[in-house]
């Protein structure tokens, strides 16, 4: 569930189709995201999870999988 809904939101922020998204997706080279890209998606799923993430945690959010986990373990 915290996957598709993550999937969801990267879809509509970097304009990527569902099916190009994999847990093992790298986020910044997969989907040629930048750094204000990562930070527009952190405050999403800030808004989306009711949570908050320290700054220093976004540096972590390497793939798909590293936002789902952090997720999952902190909300």
């Amino acid at each position: 569930m915290v996957f598709e809904r993550i999937r969801e939101i990267i879809c509509d922020q970097l304009d990527l189709e569902e099916d190009s998204i994999t847990m093992d997706s790298d986020i910044m080279e997969d989907f040629e995201a930048d750094s204000l890209d990562l930070v527009d998606l952190v405050m999403s799923l800030e808004d989306e999870f009711n949570m908050e993430v320290p700054d220093d945690q976004i540096e972590n959010f390497r793939t798909v999988g590293d936002v789902v986990r952090y997720i999952e373990e902190n909300s």
